[in-house]
């Protein structure tokens, strides 16, 4: 398969490297210093894009790719606040297609999987309160994370006693988010239900990035045969 790269940070190179591994070719690689390769006919020639950038570059890189007839899969978050409408719209009646992950990482995956089935059980216990922890590292901009807001929705969803999710509040009727910036921590996220009885924990802790980026590659291989917005529950099916 023919693979564009849209961002060369370390994601970017781990990305590269899997891929070739993985017996794909990688056509072109985007950053800051050369955006007028966007209209270079190698981009053109790549079936999937896989971007990795920032909150405030996400979606540019989005529209740039349709315009070329690139599929895109992105792990940039913070766009969806401002983006989320238009992205919907373009993927579901423009004929566009994006496979969007806060996290591809597999293991998160299943932690997510854990996570809505744990949550599902815990509406009939009302006595646990929940919270939830994510630590990234330092060069991290936008908190909470993208992983912890879709952990927290899927917990908002099951819980009736929970109507949404902030950052420090004390709202009962709120699930609290708390981020930490530290180090170069790749990604860890903890979810705690406390009663009077007892404490119940669960947590996903990255070793490194190859596991997110490992997923991407995973998902531009899916994204080649498929349409619209896609994300992490249809390629995977927990």
């Amino acid at each position: 398969m023919k693979i564009a790269l849209i961002g060369y940070g370390k994601m970017g190179k781990m990305i590269e490297q899997i891929a070739r591994d993985r017996g794909h070719e990688i056509v072109s690689v985007i950053d800051i210093d050369n955006q007028q390769d966007f209209d270079s006919e190698a981009f053109a020639s790549a079936q999937v894009a896989i971007e990795f950038t920032n909150p405030t570059a996400a979606y540019g890189n989005y529209l740039k790719a349709w315009a070329k007839g690139v599929k895109v899969v992105s792990g940039s978050t913070g766009w969806m606040k401002e983006h989320g409408d238009d992205v919907r719209r373009a993927c579901t009646s423009e004929g566009k297609t994006l496979f969007w992950a806060s996290n591809f990482s597999i293991g998160v995956a299943i932690f997510s999987a854990v996570n809505r089935y744990l949550a599902k059980i815990m509406n009939q216990f009302p006595q646990y309160d929940v919270e939830m922890e994510e630590t990234h590292h330092v060069h991290k901009l936008d908190h909470p994370s993208g992983t912890a807001i879709t952990l927290g929705e899927e917990i908002v969803d099951a819980l009736d006693r929970k109507t949404g999710w902030a950052e420090d509040t004390t709202d009962p009727q709120l699930l609290r988010i708390d981020h930490i910036r530290r180090g170069e921590v790749p990604g860890i996220h903890t979810i705690r239900y406390d009663s009077d009885a007892d404490l119940i924990t669960i947590s996903h802790d990255a070793h490194s990035r190859r596991g997110f980026a490992l997923g991407a590659v995973l998902a531009a291989e899916y994204t080649a045969g498929h349409e619209g917005l896609l994300t992490i529950s249809d390629m995977f099916k927990f």
